[in-house]
């Protein structure tokens, strides 16, 4: 799959290639709007990251303007500015979601995801990770030729550590991305996931780790072959 990111914070671009990058897609990224406009133009993206305040041309102009050329490139607005006029605004002007800044990775992944599966497009069906693969349908995790069911909880669970491997996210990450923010879980919920995850892992036989990073909270790693 390939990504236009068109954002002019140079440091926030680069964590989003790789972000991506890391989840198997690739990225082109440009820095200004009228460029935005001239590469997604001229080339078959899948999807767009957008950010709004872009010099050159805005990012709402941005959308507008693809939509009057009949380009139909999904179109995922990236700000900070997040009052309900300029999410209207935004969708408005032809963009086809909107995700405000501060987000998670997990978040980011969520959305293009959705936009994907409006397109029709099932390129997000399976995320992989060393030797594992996980079903985004089926809910199942695989290794090579064994797979496992996962419950609601554990299949969340598991899908924001594979969408952030290698990255290491606190309980309260977790807590908020698998309970909600408002739900009543605590350490506990996400510790006793943990065990369940780690003993499906060790039925498996994968060689993908889950590690506990003290203090801090966990992450998935890819293991040496066995």
């Amino acid at each position: 799959m390939q990504l236009l990111i068109a954002e002019d914070d140079k440091n926030l671009a680069s964590a989003l290639c790789q972000i991506l990058n890391e989840n198997g897609y690739e990225t082109d990224v440009v820095h200004r709007g009228d460029e935005a406009l001239d590469w997604a133009c001229a080339a078959p993206y899948d999807a767009i990251v957008l950010d709004v305040m872009l010099p050159g041309m805005e990012g709402f102009e941005v959308a507008r303007e693809l939509r009057r050329r009949g380009v139909s490139i999904p179109v995922l607005l990236l700000t900070a500015r997040d009052s309900i006029s300029d999410k209207i605004c935004g969708l408005d002007a032809g963009a086809d979601d909107y995700m405000t800044k501060p987000f998670s990775p997990a978040e980011l992944m969520a959305h293009l995801r959705a936009l994907t599966r409006r397109r029709g497009d099932v390129v997000f069906e399976r995320l992989s990770v060393g030797d594992l693969t996980l079903d985004l349908d089926s809910r199942e995790l695989s290794c090579r030729s064994k797979s496992i069911g996962l419950s609601a909880k554990e299949f969340d669970m598991m899908q924001m550590l594979m969408e952030n491997r290698g990255r290491t996210l606190s309980k309260d990450q977790l807590l908020d991305g698998v309970w909600g923010p408002a739900a009543a879980g605590s350490d506990n919920n996400v510790e006793a996931y943990i065990s369940f995850l780690r003993k499906k892992l060790a039925h498996l036989g994968s060689t993908c780790v889950l590690e506990t990073i003290r203090k801090a909270g966990y992450r998935l790693v890819e293991g040496e072959g066995r």
